[in-house]
């Protein structure tokens, strides 16, 4: 006990000592999981990266692409500590890594929504497309900077020995700031959907809401399919995320390595595959289709019919 009591004198944190001893995380990364994790998003980055290029949807770099990058790079730190368990270095890593990683992923999400929105009608959107991509980008960006800031509080804490918990409260700040963004965003896009289905636009101007709504086409049914399953496997790994620094750092979850492989690494990989699968770029087009939406080429085309019925009338 009195060793334990002069250590806290100096600031250093037992439970983060005792821990310590073993690996900074209270376990030892399985290896052949940390291998798997980093073959996948590996492979699923090298994939988002050709139809980036072959779509030229260059936005997908710094989103679905780099989310798979920063992956890589966070299980390979894991991969390193199954190997030197105390090295800090690694653990410093994947912890910043692993908590942005999935941020840009996310963006890409609103990016489509944004999209698929302008092509179907803004008439049954509350808010005009551009501002999804402006709001969630912006909460998605200021989101990334609170968790890297957390994240890089936590591994110095950890690195000397100290209490961990304040930068870990930092990054429960931010992954919560994101997983409320995120649920609004995801309420706003089921309620175009069913605004859309029923025929039931917002009456507001500068919005063509006597305009017949858009065909639902193949591509875009697809589309919205696969942002629905990607967005269950990034609200799971959110979720989850949230538990587990609510719990804290000296936590049982946090310590728990199946909790973390199952509900965090696994979600991302179910959700950059997703992507890889439903492609934007192949369900709703290479670049060049996207700088005019269907919604605007229909109202064009019953302008054109409008006038030549008068032009026949007359």
């Amino acid at each position: 006990m009195a060793s334990v009591d002069a250590t806290s004198s100096t600031g250093r944190d037992p439970a983060s000592i005792v821990r310590s001893r073993v690996s900074p995380y209270g376990y030892i990364p399985t290896e052949w999981v940390c291998i798997f994790m980093v073959v996948v998003f590996a492979i699923s980055s090298v994939l988002h990266l050709a139809q980036t290029i072959k779509s030229r949807l260059w936005w997908l770099l710094g989103t679905a692409t780099l989310a798979g990058l920063l992956e890589v790079l966070g299980w390979s730190g894991r991969l390193w500590n199954s190997k030197n368990p105390r090295d800090i270095t690694p653990f410093m890593i994947q912890i910043i890594a692993t908590i942005i990683a999935p941020t840009p992923l996310i963006a890409a999400n609103f990016i489509i929504l944004g999209e698929i929105i302008r092509r179907l009608g803004q008439q049954f959107s509350r808010l005009q497309a551009k501002w999804y991509t402006i709001i969630f980008l912006c909460c998605d960006v200021i989101a990334l900077f609170v968790q890297a800031a957390g994240g890089a509080k936590a591994s110095i804490a950890v690195q000397n020995n100290k209490n961990a918990q304040p930068g870990g409260h930092i990054m429960l700040g931010g992954i919560v700031f994101q997983l409320i963004a995120f649920c609004t965003y995801l309420f706003l896009a089921a309620e175009f959907l069913l605004r859309y289905h029923y025929d039931k636009p917002f009456s507001r101007a500068g919005v063509a809401s006597s305009r017949k709504r858009c065909t639902l086409d193949r591509g875009v049914k697809f589309m919205i399919g696969g942002l629905a399953l990607d967005a269950l496997w990034i609200l799971i790994r959110s979720v989850y995320r949230t538990v587990e620094l609510a719990d804290g750092w000296l936590g049982r979850i946090i310590a728990t390595e199946t909790y973390f492989n199952v509900l965090d690494g696994l979600m991302i990989v179910f959700a950059m595959f997703t992507l890889n699968v439903f492609h934007p770029g192949f369900l709703l087009g290479k670049a060049k289709t996207w700088n005019r939406s269907a919604y605007d080429s229909a109202v064009e085309l019953d302008d054109m019919k409008e006038g030549v019925s008068k032009s026949v009338s007359d």
